[in-house]
């Protein structure tokens, strides 16, 4: 069975991807499976959740895989020489590196914007699931990662400026879709930094509901545990397993690896 390949994405900023997407990992990694994260980001959040203190700084990135690219030598290692072990067992990384962000310019100039999707063809095979962080824009990377993926997951924290996103997200990868990649779709939107108690997010999931988009039933709760978790590079179901977030993080993981869909993947 091929390897999903899930795209973590929102083009408003500070919505939790690069936390979602480092911890939804963990999850599928401590559950057993074999992941690879991509961290298409240059701010590098994901990296940095990840490797922390360990990170160096002489490992190969995505930089060099893509400087590979640009160089079209034909004596160029093959992606596997790019990807880097992380403290977690069973959870590798091809890390961000600000580089990444003067490589933009060359890479869409160059129209390689398929070279992602190559490379991680010929990852696929080593893993079981496939998890791409993104930059909050839709630019060059997020759309190598869309053209990559099957599936998309969007973050969404309960904020009008979020919701305007969502819906331009929507237009944005259903023309992608008809476009360069048939087999995209959007998994689902995922409710970030929710406050049961508090009439402004759920009114406005409750009309996400309505609307009819694919809104999934696990929720993700605000708590300042998530900012120990960052600081201490260690993702929530390792650095605390009984606290409500990670638990949340779990049943979320459930939901995704539970639901039929309808699209091919």
């Amino acid at each position: 069975m091929p390897a999903i390949r899930r795209v973590v994405f929102n083009q408003k900023g500070g919505v939790g991807k690069s936390t979602i997407t480092v911890n939804l990992a963990a999850v599928a990694a401590k559950q057993g499976k074999k992941v690879l994260l991509v961290d298409l980001d240059p701010q590098g959040n994901a990296s940095q959740y990840l490797l922390g203190a360990q990170a160096h700084p002489d490992t190969p990135t995505l930089a060099d895989l893509f400087e590979q690219i640009l160089s079209i030598s034909i004596f160029g290692k093959d992606p596997e020489a790019f990807v880097q072990a992380t403290p977690i067992a069973g959870l590798s990384l091809l890390a961000s590196h600000p580089e990444l962000a003067e490589l933009m310019i060359k890479l869409e100039s160059r129209y390689k914007m398929f070279k992602l999707k190559e490379a991680l063809d010929k990852l696929a095979p080593q893993y079981d699931e496939i998890w791409i962080d993104t930059p909050p824009a839709l630019n060059f990377y997020t759309r190598s990662a869309l053209i990559a993926a099957n599936r998309c997951l969007i973050p969404f924290d309960c904020d009008a400026f979020s919701r305007q996103a969502l819906y331009n997200l929507q237009n944005s990868t259903d023309e992608l879709r008809a476009d360069h990649n048939p087999h995209l779709f959007i998994e689902g939107i995922v409710v970030n930094q929710f406050q049961a108690r508090a009439s402004l997010p759920v009114r406005l999931v409750a009309e996400l509901i309505a609307e009819g988009l694919p809104v999934l039933q696990s929720t993700l709760s605000v708590s300042v545990k998530i900012r120990e978790s960052h600081d201490a590079a260690c993702p929530m179901v390792y650095l605390d397993p009984r606290h409500k977030l990670s638990r949340e993080f779990e049943a979320l993981y459930q939901e995704l690896s539970t639901a039929k869909h309808t699209t091919a993947a």
